[in-house]
């Protein structure tokens, strides 16, 4: 595609090139980051028996240390995406990949469980701006006919590094213990940070809109279409325009306060459901009855289900919209979870309703996170992400805290699934209710 040199619409040049390497490789340092963030998060869930084991404590000691690391990754996502709309994608990605490597290095020098709960804290901090960046900076070089796909694809190495986590933890630590998987956890992110600081590159809209770096926008357009002209002159439309004043209070001006709230509480709401599901679901499996085998591969249906989820509504919503997608996807999320917990029923349904409930609960996390990163412009597209998923882990935080509370209550599980199934009914009323609210948010 030539372009004539005076002005160049960089959203249009995007979308009418094809993807080629340059843009593949910057997919893939993104999902790469992802990966390794999964797999980190869920590290301290791996090793958990075999700290117990080594330190002598009980399993209600950890509680704490669980909680540090998502607490962690809360204050992360709210501060750090803020810092990404001002100063790029660039920096606080690679910037936090670094810290939470060298933070994993350090966990295996705790020797109390006061140290760890600290350490995974501060790890938190660093997890927590992994995703809404990377999210970010892949939807910014996608084209609009595969971005949600893209961007979902990303996503799922969070999914797809906890399924890591477990293969590997369960190789490394009979053979070299339970700081193995912290230096894997460390080493690994750490390699990766620095090919992207040699690699990755910044958002061409964000430096657009801070007119830095021009140079380097010529560049990387360059590399998408070698046959652009760009001469001194060239100027550089992205359709967005700068906001000016605190971010975080830019999310709710300019029209875009009910969307906001809409998707802080869908977060809020699917991120309970699906880490009551992850956290429980074997615990709750092993105590109705099932072998401990069958127990651990409930939980792992439900993970399949969530990356087979994700790579099919990625493509659906492409063809689709945001609303058409997710609206049935929460209703049958509801009915799938209320089902879980029905007695006398066969395995072979617990499984398939399981694998649907992750089909749409775990695959349907993705898709919020793209939502809100093709809602939000360049300039708010971090905090946008950050914030909704900052809300979202406080739902990720009650969710196993409520699935403690019933249990301990002695409720019947097909009364604690129906209960649990509630949160999937409301993010299918703020997915309707997203009806006549702005066309970016459903994609038309």
């Amino acid at each position: 595609m030539s372009t004539a040199g005076k002005t160049i619409d960089i959203p249009d040049l995007i979308n009418n090139n094809r993807i080629g390497s340059f843009q593949i490789g910057m997919l893939i340092l993104c999902g790469l980051c992802v990966i390794m963030d999964g797999f980190d998060v869920q590290a301290m869930g791996y090793v958990a028996p075999a700290i117990i084991a080594d330190w002598h404590v009980s399993k209600a000691n950890l509680g704490p240390v669980f909680g540090a690391g998502l607490l962690g990754m809360l204050v992360g996502s709210l501060v750090f995406s803020i810092t990404a709309d001002k100063f790029g994608r660039r920096p606080v990605l690679i910037g936090s990949t670094i810290f939470f490597a060298l933070c994993m290095l350090v966990t295996p020098l705790a020797t109390t469980i006061e140290q760890l709960q600290l350490i995974r804290f501060i790890t938190g901090l660093g997890l927590g701006a992994v995703m809404p960046n990377a999210m970010a900076l892949a939807g910014e070089y996608s084209p609009l006919r595969k971005k949600v796909t893209l961007m979902m694809l990303v996503s799922c190495g969070f999914t797809l590094g906890a399924v890591l986590g477990g293969l590997l933890s369960a190789a490394l630590i009979p053979a070299f213990g339970w700081q193995s998987v912290f230096y894997v956890g460390g080493v690994v992110p750490l390699v990766i940070g620095v090919l992207m600081f040699f690699l990755l590159p910044e958002s061409m809209q964000f430096l657009v809109l801070k007119k830095r770096k021009l140079d380097k926008v010529a560049k990387w357009l360059k590399r998408i279409d070698p046959t652009v002209n760009i001469t001194a002159d060239t100027q550089y439309v992205v359709h967005e325009k700068e906001h000016k004043g605190a971010p975080v209070l830019q999310l709710f001006t300019g029209g875009r306060a009910k969307m906001t709230i809409l998707l802080w509480v869908i977060n809020f709401m699917n991120l309970l459901n699906l880490y009551f599901l992850s956290n429980w679901l074997p615990t709750i499996a092993k105590e109705a009855g099932l072998s401990t085998a069958n127990a651990v591969l409930a939980g792992t249906a439900l993970q399949v289900g969530g990356t087979i989820g994700t790579l099919v509504m990625g493509q659906l919503i492409d063809r689709s919209s945001f609303r058409r997608i997710l609206l049935p996807c929460f209703l049958v999320a509801a009915v799938a979870i209320a089902l879980i917990g029905r007695p006398d029923v066969s395995l072979a349904f617990l499984f398939i309703t399981i694998f649907i409930a992750g089909f749409c609960v775990v695959g349907g996390q993705p898709a919020v996170n793209a939502l809100a990163a093709s809602y939000y412009p360049t300039t708010l597209r971090s905090t946008g992400i950050g914030w909704s998923l900052g809300v979202g882990r406080i739902g990720s935080i009650i969710g196993p805290v409520l699935g403690g509370e019933l249990i301990r209550l002695n409720w019947p599980n097909s009364t604690i699934f129906l209960v649990v199934a509630i949160p999937a009914i409301v993010s299918a009323v703020m997915v309707f209710a997203m009806r006549g609210g702005p066309q970016t948010a459903a994609k038309g």
